[in-house]
């Protein structure tokens, strides 16, 4: 490049009477500087190793004149810090203007409604942006309305992270209904909609979607208080699904008799390959139907997280053998569960015999007077989604499996 990151920053703040920020200038030279050609421009808000203020809606404005002029930038990472939706304005202006950004991570802002809509509309008239995070911004459910009907215009998007923004039944059934259709979306977010009824409709709708999209293979349902009854739609719907990768059904209300529906889907889906039922209640008998299915049906499911399911000994020794049989499965993550004598020992096994890795599994064996236990170490399949560790790899498959098994 002509001319380096920092002065072309350092101009554009003249041009703009903008002060210098320092956090952005370091983060730029840094880009400059990396030893691994890299793509992506990180400035994230909660980066502890260098100083300087988090970037404000003024802030971007000077920002998109940089990227303006280095079309070699194809990432930007805004997580948390202070853009508002004043700062969506320049956002939006900037995507629809051509920018050759494909993925643009916004998690963690102050954006609202009045900025989801600009940038939604703006989404109308780009066609190069292929993942946007909009993950923790309060849009609630007429800001995620702007983002389905800008599904139906939208023919390039393939991930879109909408968990934690407020969602409503409205706007869940909006996105269902635009996905029946849309052929683009490959990856959708949906955790923590704010219900206030105990009725399921969101998930018979999004079971109905599932029975007919053969696009989507990543579908984020954390936090739906999704009962057993939801989980036997959405099963009756995956029978006739062959594109579904990856289900994250966390934090949610399944007891044995929904897992038994899940085990049985399983028999005959070949497709999942990662799942996610981390902190329901699942408990011994719901252990025991998955067990069954992964030692002589299943070969296809790669990641499995029963984190947190009141599974005791007796369940997670089953598991074990069931994993031990089985070759295609290659991360577990047990962390949470009762972990009893029978269940170190059976795992500490599956460890030893070189069945499982340390980098596969969430727990790690060790003995005092005699007896085995169990520590926890920090894998898992989306470890680092909501912040990234001040040294090591940012996206070490070790943390964050899901990301390496993804292939799409």
């Amino acid at each position: 490049m002509a001319t380096s990151l920092s002065l072309q920053y350092s101009t554009a703040c003249t041009e703009c009477n903008q002060p210098v920020n320092p956090f952005i200038e370091e983060m730029l030279l840094q880009l400059e500087q990396s030893e691994q050609y890299t793509t992506t421009l990180k400035l994230c808000g909660n980066n502890r190793l260098v100083e300087g203020r988090r970037v404000s809606d003024d802030d971007f404005l000077v920002i998109s004149y940089v990227l303006r002029q280095n079309s070699f930038i194809e990432g930007l990472d805004l997580r948390f810090n202070n853009l508002t939706d004043k700062g969506a304005v320049h956002i939006a202006n900037f995507l629809q203007e051509g920018c050759s950004l494909l993925c643009l991570n916004l998690m963690g802002n102050d954006i609202e409604t009045d900025g989801a809509e600009l940038i939604a509309k703006a989404l109308h008239r780009n066609d190069t942006l292929r993942s946007l995070t909009m993950t923790g911004n309060k849009i609630g459910n007429k800001g995620a309305m702007f983002f389905a009907a800008m599904l139906q215009i939208n023919s390039t998007l393939e991930d879109l992270d909408l968990g934690d923004c407020d969602l409503g039944i409205q706007s869940l059934i909006a996105l269902a209904t635009v996905l029946l259709r849309n052929n683009s979306i490959k990856s959708i977010n949906l955790n923590r909609p704010l219900f206030y009824v105990l009725q399921e409709d969101t998930t018979i709708h999004i079971s109905l979607m599932l029975k007919t999209n053969n696009t989507l293979q990543e579908l984020h349902l954390s936090k739906h208080e999704m009962t057993d009854f939801g989980l036997e739609r959405l099963c009756e719907a995956l029978h006739k699904n062959t594109a579904l990768k990856y289900l994250d059904l966390s934090c949610n209300k399944i007891s044995r008799d929904g897992v038994k529906c899940l085990a049985e889907l399983l028999k005959t889906n070949t497709t999942l390959e990662i799942l996610d039922l981390t902190s329901n209640r699942m408990e011994d008998e719901g252990a025991i139907h998955l067990a069954e299915t992964i030692h002589t049906y299943n070969s296809g499911l790669k990641a499995l997280a029963v984190v947190s399911n009141n599974i005791t000994g007796q369940g997670l020794k089953i598991l074990a053998a069931a994993i031990q049989a089985n070759t295609s499965l290659e991360y577990i993550y047990i962390w949470g569960n009762v972990l009893d004598e029978s269940a170190c020992v059976a795992f500490s096994n599956l460890l030893s015999t070189g069945r499982l890795s340390n980098s596969s599994t969430d727990v790690k064996p060790y003995v005092v007077d005699g007896r085995v236990y169990l520590a926890e170490l920090f894998h898992g399949l989306k470890k680092h989604y909501y912040w990234t560790p001040s040294y090591g790899i940012a996206d070490d498959p070790v943390c964050n499996s899901a990301l390496a098994l993804r292939n799409y």
